[in-house]
């Protein structure tokens, strides 16, 4: 038998150029390098926070390649589900092959069945995504076989799905190096939920040796997907949890000035559905948009009372600053800045509930694209490098306000 491996991956690679060609060509980033030099000491710390959402993680590969063109050097990416996977293509490479690896994932997850368009004659937009779902992604999740004898069968928690995650395996294993990931260049935090215990849990390179098996488990959503088994306990999808990560930073010891880019792909607000069909694509944006907004604005609460409690502390009389009950109460205080840049991907015409498995070609290029333009936007204006009140720790800025939207929709 002749192997194809070799051909094949050149295939990938033509592909994945000519789709950084095509998205490039929309309109280069622009840049402020002046602004973005290299990090100093007192430089606030570059955070990549990154949503679950399946094929919308495209838009996060775009966010990426406008930060790396304008040499927006990460200090730390914090993902779930699809975001960890991202996550760990960046972290897990050396700068000048992250945005390589990113192209050749996505050129692997690209689906073109040669009956798509039978599938959409009969059943709409969602009719290929339908098809995806009886047959899978070679390169990400096939059927599962023992799924065939019934949802009653006791298979274990890391087989009970309706799919293997197998692929997923070797598809990392390819195209991460977890060497360089666990080396210390940047930070990887990647979040999955305990399915015994129900409890949250960020596997942190900080503080663990990463590998595959966290990567998988954060993206590991049930009943699709199985449990990932890590130290006996049993993990899935960090996103029925916390979909989007960015408490970690908020809640990280010690403390940084932050730039933070959190970019999400679910819409929080939107029309109210009046069909069965709308309602299921309503729901999952509430459910996957999850707390974005609600834990900001409890951080921002915190951050101002840490701030206030620092401001007191200037006040005390020097002797009292002395005694241990006063040092204990004014350690509370911080002095931090988080600057959170949010950028929402927008709505595209004719998705439905099925949206977050569409890898059709176009969907890919049309989400890269756009992570792409909002991205450059947002790094051009640097809403950032303003005037800060003293009492304020957490400022956001909402990136689609500037791009001509409200959450998701041209206005």
């Amino acid at each position: 038998m002749v192997d194809d491996t070799g051909s094949r991956r050149v295939a990938a690679v033509g592909k994945s150029t000519a789709m950084t060609r095509k998205i490039a060509g929309a309109g280069r980033v622009a840049r402020a390098r002046s602004l973005n030099q290299s990090k100093t000491s007192s430089s606030p710390q570059r955070v990549l926070v990154l949503q679950g959402g399946g094929a919308l993680g495209a838009y996060q590969a775009g966010v990426f390649q406008a930060l790396q063109e304008a040499e927006m050097d990460l200090d730390w990416v914090i993902g779930t589900s699809i975001g960890a996977i991202n996550a760990a293509l960046i972290t897990g490479n050396t700068p000048e092959n992250r945005l390589g690896r990113l192209q050749a994932f996505w050129t692997r997850m690209r689906h073109e069945h040669p009956f798509s368009d039978w599938w959409s004659a009969f059943l709409g937009a969602a009719g290929v995504n339908l098809g995806i779902m009886a047959r899978g992604l070679p390169n990400f999740f096939v059927p599962n076989p023992l799924a065939l004898f019934g949802i009653h069968q006791h298979y274990g928690a890391d087989q009970a799905s309706f799919y293997s995650t197998a692929p997923l395996r070797e598809t990392l294993t390819e195209l991460v190096d977890f060497e360089y990931l666990n080396a210390g260049h940047t930070r990887l935090t990647v979040g999955a939920v305990n399915a015994r215990t129900g409890d949250m849990r960020y596997f942190d390179s900080r503080h663990m040796r990463l590998g595959a098996e966290h990567i998988m488990a954060s993206g590991a959503l049930p009943p699709a997907f199985p449990a990932i088994v890590i130290e006996g306990e049993p993990y899935w999808d960090g996103g029925i949890y916390s979909n989007t990560p960015v408490e970690v930073v908020f809640d990280d010891q010690p403390r940084h000035d932050s730039l933070i880019f959190s970019v999400n792909m679910w819409q929080p607000q939107g029309p109210a559905p009046e069909t069965i069909w709308q309602v299921l694509g309503r729901q999952k944006e509430i459910q996957y948009s999850s707390r974005g907004l609600s834990h900001v604005a409890r951080q921002q609460q915190l951050h101002r009372l840490r701030h206030v409690i620092r401001e007191l502390a200037k006040r005390l009389p020097e002797g009292q600053l002395g005694d241990s009950r006063v040092r204990e109460l004014t350690s509370y205080g911080c002095g931090t800045t988080m600057h959170l840049i949010r950028l929402l991907a927008p709505r595209l015409g004719g998705e439905d509930h099925t949206k977050d498995i569409d890898f059709s070609p176009a969907g890919i290029e049309t989400r890269w694209r756009a992570g792409y333009e909002n991205a450059g936007r947002a790094i051009a204006r640097q809403p950032w490098q303003c005037e800060v009140n003293p009492l304020q720790g957490v400022l956001i800025h909402e990136a689609n306000e500037w791009n001509g939207e409200r959450d998701g929709r041209a206005v």
